[in-house]
């Protein structure tokens, strides 16, 4: 016969659910696996992603037939013909990550979203980091990919060199983390208009416009080069200059740490001015 025991009077006795809440409770993993599944099930999602490879390994492989073909220009590299793509699937990788939130605002699931996560910055930064980390690790298959894709294309001499890391592994990486910038530069625009149209047209003037516009004054006089100067510190060109950078190597080489806080400021400032203005505006 067992003897019962009294408990200690300090002692607190568990509640009867905490374990079904415990399973239940919110944390950033969590959000980040929701956001995981809104992304992934959306068909725009997976269309924007096909189109960037078709036009990526498409791309390379004009590049190269065109390039390789004909015997190629002195310093002819191939990882060149395949990161030279991203100035076109910019474009794709700024509006998957608008209508990532603008659909939500559109349909009105970002209110469920908030209900569901009251700490907006959590939801934010969840958001980012599924974008962010989709689009550089699609972008890196994809870049892979068209590699592999026009290595038959290229003589012994133009071939890869995998064994090198500014030779292939460095500028593939560089690109990725572009493509994955860009993103988050739409995903930011995204969230301050709320609009779809509005942010794909932002996204598009920042990523490709502006580049244009401040190459026209590069024949302008000096009271002028300050755009010229500005603009290298735009998405595109820095994005541009790290890819390159990534190639080089000796004292001639460019420095990579400019174009890499140029990009670090766009995702960093945008995603800040998303969060102000999601924190102080109702959904």
């Amino acid at each position: 016969m067992s003897t019962p025991t009294l408990a200690s009077p300090g002692a607190v006795a568990p509640a009867a659910g905490s374990s079904a809440a415990d399973a239940y409770r919110l944390t950033f993993p969590r959000v980040v696996r929701s956001e995981w599944i809104k992304f992934t099930t959306l068909r725009s999602t997976w269309w924007s992603i096909a189109i960037t490879a078709v036009l990526t390994i498409g791309i390379a492989l004009l590049i190269t037939g065109a390039i390789a073909g004909s015997g190629g220009p002195a310093g002819f590299s191939a990882i060149t013909a395949v990161t030279s793509p991203v100035q076109f699937t910019m474009l794709l990788a700024g509006i998957l990550g608008a209508i990532a939130i603008t659909g939500e605002y559109g349909t009105g699931m970002i209110r469920s979203t908030l209900a569901a996560v009251p700490v907006r910055g959590m939801a934010l930064l969840a958001k980012a980091v599924v974008v962010a980390g989709a689009m550089f690790i699609a972008s890196f298959v994809i870049f892979l990919a068209a590699a592999l894709a026009i290595t038959p294309l290229l003589t012994a001499e133009q071939s890869f060199d995998w064994g090198s890391p500014r030779g292939t592994w460095l500028p593939l990486l560089a690109a990725s983390a572009s493509m994955a910038v860009f993103a988050l530069i739409g995903l930011s625009f995204g969230f301050l208009l709320r609009s779809g149209a509005g942010a794909i047209a932002v996204t598009v003037g920042v990523l490709f416009v502006l580049p244009i516009v401040a190459s026209f004054f590069v024949m302008a006089g000096p009271g002028w080069q300050w755009i010229v100067t500005a603009g290298d510190y735009l998405p595109m060109t820095a994005a541009n200059q790290l890819i390159f950078a990534s190639t080089s190597s000796g004292p001639d080489a460019p420095a990579a740490l400019p174009a890499a806080l140029a990009l670090a400021g766009w995702s960093v400032g945008g995603l800040l001015a998303a969060w102000t203005v999601l924190r102080t505006r109702d959904a």
